[in-house]
């Protein structure tokens, strides 16, 4: 059987809770990657967080069995993911910093190289502005933690050609990931549902409807969600979510998605969720 997955290098920009993730899930699954931040400081700990996700995805059972480890190169520099083969922007939920990415990456990579934006809400025709060759790009929404949900998103836009489509494919099998692709729009299909809802719920705790436990409790237990809103919320980051929500109001002028005043009391105080170990709920620690 042909090793689908030594074809594929791998880079890897922001190396936040969605960057180590991915890493995560690559490195797993035999792809090597190269991690590209700002800073050592930010690096290293992300070198740290990505072991700590291949020792809980062993936990769970979600490695391959069989497979060797790819290698995990970190740097400082974008210019060392100009010979990847697909190169994931996964850096925060802001248009101008996702502009100045892209653009620069675009810039680096050769013209048949494969760009993925992991965005959250920001349609990709509007990011394809920012690129030299938009048939190139498309969207990938993997969920978190994506070394163990095994469903993404794909988005794509109105210039992606077939011929990128096919390498996302040939990417997602190497990576044991099934994809279902969608057409182009603000939020897409998970988060034009998921975040409202999250507001909601965060809007039912602010007016003293309900506590997180009990608002979460009850989507649980009545509508069979596995994780509530407001831990999926803590889960996310709290900062990354008023960000999307913002992102969706201003494109779609949706009061459902205006973020609520105690999103951004918390987001605010620094109160971020699992990784700052304080959200919605207390943590006891820092979780990487």
């Amino acid at each position: 059987m042909a090793n689908h997955y030594a074809e594929h290098l791998l880079a890897v920009v922001g190396a936040g809770v969605m960057g180590t993730n991915i890493a995560t899930l690559a490195v797993s699954h035999g792809v090597p990657v190269v991690l590209v931040d700002l800073s050592d400081d930010v690096l290293s700990l992300a070198r740290r967080t990505v072991a700590q996700k291949l020792r809980h995805a062993q936990l769970m059972g979600a490695l391959p069995p069989d497979r060797p480890q790819g290698e995990l190169v970190t740097s400082v520099s974008l210019a060392d993911a100009a010979d990847a083969t697909t190169v994931i922007e996964a850096v925060v939920e802001v248009p101008e910093t996702k502009a100045k990415v892209l653009a620069e990456i675009s810039a680096l990579v050769r013209p048949d190289t494969t760009l993925i934006s992991n965005t959250s809400c920001i349609p990709i025709d509007e990011l394809a502005g920012w690129v030299t060759h938009p048939d190139r790009l498309v969207g990938v929404h993997f969920m978190n933690p994506s070394y163990l949900i095994k469903m993404v998103e794909v988005i794509r836009g109105a210039g992606t050609s077939e011929a990128t489509l096919e390498s996302v494919d040939s990417l997602l099998a190497a990576l044991g990931r099934d994809g279902l692709v969608i057409r182009d729009s603000a939020g897409f299909v998970i988060n034009r549902l998921l975040h409202p809802l999250i507001n909601t719920a965060a809007m039912l705790v602010q007016e003293g409807v309900a506590s997180a436990d009990v608002v979460d409790g009850l989507l649980e237990g009545c509508l069979g969600h596995t994780t509530g809103p407001l831990r999926t919320a803590d889960l996310i980051g709290l900062d990354n979510l008023v960000d999307s929500l913002t992102v969706l109001y201003e494109r779609r002028q949706d009061e459902s998605c205006r973020p609520c005043e105690l999103l951004l009391s918390k987001v605010r105080a620094g109160d971020l969720g699992q990784k700052t170990g304080q959200g919605f709920y207390s943590y006891g620690r820092v979780v990487s």
